[in-house]
This record gives C-alpha cells, sequence and structure tokens, in this order.
C-alpha cells in the first residue's frame, strides 16, 4: 500500500501518450492499482505532482510503459543548475543497476530544468507486483538519494 503521508497530496492525471490529452484525474486510491495497468494501457501516461517531489528539486514525475522495450519509464524535470552535470551523470550511472540500465539527461536553457528519463526496472527495489504508488514511492527514493549527493 501506497505511504499515506508521501503521497497524500499528489496530483495525479492519466494521460494520453499520443496527445498528451486528459483522459482522467485520479484520486489517492488510483496509486493502489497495480503497476501492470501500464502495460494494460500502454496508451496511457500516468503525471504526478506532489509537494514531497517539490522538496528535492522535481517539477512533477511521469510514468509509461516504454513501447520498444517494455520497461516502466520515468520522465522529470530537476531543478538544479548546469553545472551539477556531471554529479548527477555519475550518480545515475552508479545507482541505476544491470548492464542495460539507461538514462538520458539533458539540460534545457529553456526551462533551466535537467530532463531526466531513466527506467524504474533497474532501480534499487523495483519489482514487477508493486503498486502505482509504491513505484512512486520508489522513484522518490531513488531521487532523494540523488538529490542528497548533488547538495
Amino acid at each position: 500500500m501506497a505511504n499515506q503521508q508521501l503521497l497524500e497530496d499528489a496530483y495525479i492525471e492519466r494521460c494520453d501518450k499520443e496527445t498528451e490529452e486528459l483522459i482522467a484525474k485520479e484520486t489517492f486510491s488510483f496509486l493502489t492499482q497495480p503497476l501492470d495497468y501500464l502495460k494494460k494501457h500502454k496508451k496511457e501516461f500516468l503525471f504526478l505532482e506532489s509537494k514531497q517531489f517539490d522538496a528535492i528539486h522535481v517539477d512533477a514525475v511521469s510514468l509509461e510503459v516504454d513501447d520498444v522495450f517494455g520497461t516502466y519509464d520515468v520522465m522529470l524535470g530537476l531543478r538544479f543548475q548546469k553545472k551539477f552535470g556531471n554529479v548527477l551523470k555519475e550518480e545515475l550511472n552508479q545507482n541505476l543497476k544491470g548492464s542495460e540500465a539507461k538514462f538520458d539527461l539533458l539540460f534545457s536553457n529553456e526551462d533551466g530544468l535537467w530532463d531526466l528519463n531513466f527506467a524504474l526496472n533497474y532501480v534499487e527495489g523495483y519489482r514487477e507486483d508493486l503498486s502505482i504508488g509504491e513505484a512512486f514511492e520508489l522513484i522518490h527514493q531513488f531521487l532523494v538519494k540523488l538529490v542528497e549527493k548533488i547538495k
């Protein structure tokens, strides 16, 4: 079951991957759905905002299934200066597990954000039987450690 305190203030949307149009706004109870909901609804992605993510310099988190690899892809914006790029890359390389573990990290001068994409499947603690809420908790824990290294 998802940690009530971590995500209780969460704003959650289900959106169409192709058009990015809103399908539905969801309540906290949606987070109890199994993570494989996304494999059954491949045309959707989840968008989540929370004060808990704000506190670690994360704009919002999107989660979807990669159409090619079938991994759970996490996409977010990190509010850190460009100068932290090498530290971010080093930490991501060390903390994403597995030979297939890859990430995309690009600085957007336009937004002043680091656009970060990585597969949840390579985060320590990942299991196929997670709920959506547990997946977002795991993403949060992973990002907390990442941000601590930068600070």
